[in-house]
């Protein structure tokens, strides 16, 4: 059953009547009163500042390749047409989604994924007024963009504290579901820290069964003060509509990142440089842990922070800034969100002995996936090609590339069918945009370039056949 559950991306009102009623003869009809006033409450706060967001897409024109190329035969004409694999006529589309001002000069914050690709944007308020958007800034990795109209003394909201949400704590989701106006909905926080669903590259969604419906994304998710405590972003359907699961970016996320956008037009994370894996039960015995506790270093990144502050492949980190370790995700997380050049006190273990290392903590650069990471994800160990190399795997001299020297067994490499011994030629970003590749360097370089793409295609060459494989990231 889980199988077929798929987590669906919102992008695509009612009117609350309050009657005067009489006061409640017994209590509790009176807490029921006083919640329902309370729901009141917040919708005559964010219904003012919630925004409808309409986008117009015009895909990327595509070339896409011929597979009958070389076989210039009658048959195929004219059963395929004259040219059916050449460019394709991009049609416009229209994205909708929803939004929420956070300041009265007209910042918005909505989804990455609404106006992802847009060539023009339009918030409407929920007065009808109508003003073109100007994209600010955006962030892919937390599916977050910032949005700008021209106008003063707007409503707006403001961010609360995720941290401080309790599971079972009633939340309220507002947004323009199907193209309804500012539309209400209450539930509970069903789960906080929800991770590896494959929405998002950096994940620690609050889980509500608020519903929420395509045409939702962007919206903002309140507490019962009416402060913004997450972005509603995503539901688990099998139906495609409200199945009682969504996920919301919690704001600590969203307000780090929105403040950086708004600042400085684009996002900076910091980065300490090691492949992280978790440790169960079986790899606490097999190094010889004293309990079950804290992350393991399974790889440190050349020449960087973690390298020059003296962390080795094999250090278990229990601690960050006298935070206990709870998962390699939230770890990650954190990291992130820091600021480039701060102070990290790392508390590790090294060969079972405690011992604390002070890291100055560097900066990822803008875009990046970091190779080692990813590669280690795939299941895959490259190395450059050799002379040496080349003359073992009997490949051509006059070509080039990456050779990959190890897959790990039932990773995405190995399901996409690569082997020990294939030559990496180049990497496909899109279409349009293939790279070849000569060395690791280079492979390096156009990884980066990837961004947040689910797919990886390789065009690899192996006994003197080059084809295209497709691995999914996860």
């Amino acid at each position: 059953m889980f199988a077929r559950i798929s987590f669906i991306l919102l992008a695509t009102a009612v009117s609350v009547i309050a009657a005067e009623s009489k006061k409640p003869a017994d209590s509790g009809m009176d807490v029921l009163v006083q919640t329902s006033l309370a729901f009141t409450q917040i919708a005559k706060k964010a219904t003012p500042a919630t925004v409808y967001i309409k986008a117009t897409i015009v895909p990327v024109q595509q070339n896409v390749p011929n597979p009958f190329e070389g076989f210039n035969d009658e048959f195929f004409r004219r059963f395929f047409g004259q040219n059916p694999f050449g460019q394709q006529v991009p049609q416009q589309q229209l994205s909708a989604g929803s939004g929420f001002l956070i300041r009265p000069d007209g910042y918005i914050v909505t989804n990455f994924h609404v106006v992802k690709d847009a060539t023009s944007i339009t918030a409407t308020l929920n007065d009808g007024r109508e003003y073109p958007a100007t994209l600010k800034g955006s962030d892919p990795r937390t599916d977050l963009a910032v949005l700008k109209i021209d106008d003063k003394n707007l409503p707006f909201l403001t961010f609360g504290d995720s941290d401080d949400l309790q599971i079972g704590e009633w939340v309220v989701a507002i947004g323009n579901p199907f193209g309804l106006e500012a539309s209400l909905s209450s539930g509970i926080v069903s789960a906080k820290g929800r991770q590896d669903l494959g929405i998002a590259t950096f994940e620690d969604f609050i889980q509500t069964d608020a519903a929420i419906n395509p045409g939702n994304s962007g919206g903002a998710l309140l507490n019962l003060q009416g402060d913004v405590i997450g972005v509603n972003t995503a539901i688990a359907s099998q139906s495609g509509g409200y199945q009682g699961i969504g996920f919301s970016i919690p704001s600590k996320m969203a307000a780090n990142v929105v403040d950086q956008i708004i600042g400085g037009g684009a996002v900076k994370r910091a980065h300490l440089g090691v492949i992280l894996q978790p440790i169960d039960k079986d790899l606490t015995d097999a190094i010889g842990l004293d309990r079950q506790e804290g992350i393991l270093i399974s790889e440190i990144v050349k020449d960087s922070p973690a390298q020059k502050a003296g962390l080795l492949q094999g250090d278990v980190i229990i601690s960050y800034n006298d935070k206990p370790v709870k998962s390699a995700n939230k770890f990650r997380n954190e990291i992130a969100m820091m600021n480039p050049g701060a102070e990290l006190k790392l508390r590790i273990l090294r060969n079972n002995k405690p011992m604390t290392i002070a890291v100055s903590l560097g900066t990822q650069s803008e875009g990046e996936v970091a190779t080692a990471e990813l590669s280690a994800k795939l299941g895959l160990e490259l190395e450059n090609l050799t002379s040496e190399l080349a003359a073992k795997l009997n490949v051509p001299s006059e070509l080039e590339g990456a050779v990959i020297s190890k897959v790990k067994p039932n990773s995405a490499a190995a399901l996409a069918g690569l082997r020990p011994g294939f030559l990496i030629t180049g990497v496909a970003i899109n279409w349009n945009n293939q790279k070849k590749i000569k060395n690791l360097a280079e492979f390096d370089e156009a990884i980066k370039e990837l961004g947040d793409k689910k797919h990886l295609i390789l065009i690899v060459r192996h006994q003197n056949f080059q084809r295209y494989y497709t691995i999914k990231i996860n």
